[in-house]
């Protein structure tokens, strides 16, 4: 696989994981348990800062690679 199909397959990936992040918000307040409502948004905020950090790499990459062509 070539680098930019493995970025394109990234992005994807973190696209999806983030768009089930979304399903999952607005299901906590049903489980009508506080602690778990803020310990389950707290590890999703954390996942998605990872998520971001992810997203920035291989965006910092897509850049040095357009950069050589030049």
């Amino acid at each position: 696989m070539e680098r930019p199909a493995a970025i394109a397959q990234i992005r994807e990936a973190c696209k999806n994981i983030a768009l089930q992040f979304m399903k999952v918000h607005p299901a906590l307040p049903h489980l009508k348990d506080d602690e778990t409502m803020k310990d389950s948004l707290k590890a999703m905020h954390e996942m998605t800062v990872q998520l971001e950090i992810i997203k920035k790499k291989i965006g910092k990459l897509e850049r040095a690679d357009d950069s050589t062509v030049l």
